[in-house]
This record gives structure tokens, sequence and C-alpha cells, in this order.
């Protein structure tokens, strides 16, 4: 099983999207990632750029509205321009966590008929704010459909349970079971993202995070997949910390996400 290693546009922002693609080719990256919600350029125009640097495409959407129905209609227009851009598959943002379980429910079944109908993987990340901000509530949806397929982003559940979740691993290996793709940053009980996995105080937190990582890729190579895809995401402040008064990140966010992929390689076995 191949791991393919993506870099997230949302990280650096304010770069022009073809300066963004020489650097993650220049830092050893696969794949990117990109929010298509916020792309200025076509899906046309990425599938070129892409092309030009010899790179895949995770595409990356947000359900969008206020209400339930809003967030329905907004996945057929974000999906047909997510395909459009030719990814290797498609990472999803569904629904909002005030959401009623039956608006969540018709949501992530609308999203696995959509892998059905394109034979393109869609999966769901696991994020708060959104239908799966909890473990507790994210389980219930695994059960009741057997398709649904998840983005790893489990920073989100530490903060949320304020746990560093062993204390639910009966339901924590239903989502490993059930993940397609990693995010890779390391969260902590009071917050989604520490300042340096490589800072010795967070090194209990690393552990942790790289055990379950582990526990995916493991998984991932029994069903005999042909790659799992991994994003470092540390991100820009906020989830970056910054010093008081002068807003100044305490790190910089391109290297440390160049940093977590090194630090995968060569404490993760695949």
């Amino acid at each position: 099983m191949d791991i393919i290693f993506a870099k997230s546009k949302w990280e650096w922002p304010e770069r022009s999207t073809e300066d963004f693609l020489k650097q993650v080719k220049a830092d050893g990256f696969d794949s990117t990632e990109f929010y298509v919600n916020e792309t200025k350029e076509s899906p046309q125009e990425l599938v070129d750029l892409h092309k030009k640097y010899g790179l895949k495409m995770i595409a990356q959407f947000l359900t969008e509205g206020t209400t339930f129905r809003d967030h329905l209609q907004s996945i057929d227009r974000l999906a047909g321009k997510a395909l459009a851009c030719k990814p290797i598959f498609v990472n999803c943002h569904p629904g909002r966590d005030y959401f009623s379980f039956k608006e969540n429910l018709n949501l992530l079944k609308k999203l696995t008929e959509l892998s059905k109908e394109t034979n393109i993987l869609f999966t769901t990340e696991t994020h708060r704010g959104r239908a799966t901000y909890s473990l507790i509530e994210t389980v219930k949806y695994l059960r009741v459909i057997p398709e649904l397929l998840l983005t790893a982003d489990f920073s989100h559940w530490m903060v949320v349970h304020e746990s560093d979740l062993m204390d639910q691993n009966d339901k924590l290996n239903l989502a490993i079971a059930r993940s397609r793709h990693i995010h890779a940053r390391v969260g902590y009980e009071e917050g989604p993202q520490i300042t340096d996995p490589r800072a010795p105080e967070w090194e209990n937190h690393l552990n942790n995070h790289l055990s379950i990582w582990q526990r995916i890729v493991d998984n991932c190579k029994s069903l005999n997949l042909d790659f799992l895809a991994v994003t470092p995401e540390f991100g820009p402040p906020a989830y970056m910390h910054t010093l008081p008064y002068s807003n100044k990140p305490v790190a910089d966010t391109w290297e440390i996400n160049v940093a977590m992929k090194d630090i995968f390689k060569k404490r993760i076995n695949w």
C-alpha cells in the first residue's frame, strides 16, 4: 500500500496557487488538498497546473448555507466542482452540529450515494461544528450507514471530549476501521493543535496520535487498499498559537507540516 502525502492549501492562503504547487513539489509531497469552495481557478485550470507539476489532488468541500435544505442543495454544486478537478478522492465537511440526527443522516447518505454513482471515494471529515463533531455522535452515523468512510482528524474529538480518546476505545475502533484518509495534526485536550510536534513537552500527545494513525494504516493494509492519503494539517493562526500583543505565530506552519510528514515517515510502518 502506498502512502500519498498531501499538502493543504488552507495553510498558505495568501500565496498564489502556482507558487504553492512549486513549493509542494520541492518539499517532497505527492498531492495537494484544496477547498473547492474558495478556489479562484477553474477546475480545468487546477487540473492543468497539477499536471504541470506532477501532483495529484484531493478535492475538499464544505456544505454551505443556513438550513438543512441549503446544505443539501449545496452538495450537488460543490461535488460537481470537486469532481471536475479530477481528484483522487473527495473529502467533505457535511452538515452542522445543530442539525437534527435525521437531517445530518440524509446529508451523509447523499454523499455515500454520490460515491457509488461516480465510483470516486467521498470521505467525511471528523470536525467540530459539523455532523461528525464528536466521536459519540459519529459512531451513530457509522452504525446506520455501513458505506460511510472518514477522513480522520481526531484532534477535533480530543477537544470536544477533553480526552485522549482512550476512554472510548471501543467507539474509536469503529472510527479507525472506517478511516480512509488521515489529517495528521496533533491535538490535545484543550485545543485542536499543539505548537510543535517536535517539542518534548508534547511527546505524549504525539505518541498517542501516532498510535492511532498506525492502527488506521494497519487496517487499510489489511483491506489491501492501493493507497492511503496523509495530509499533515497544522493550520495558520488562529489554529497556530500566537504571542500576545504582537499576534505573531509561535512557529512556521509550512515548516511544521514538512516536519510532521517526516515524523510520520519515520515512525509509522506501512
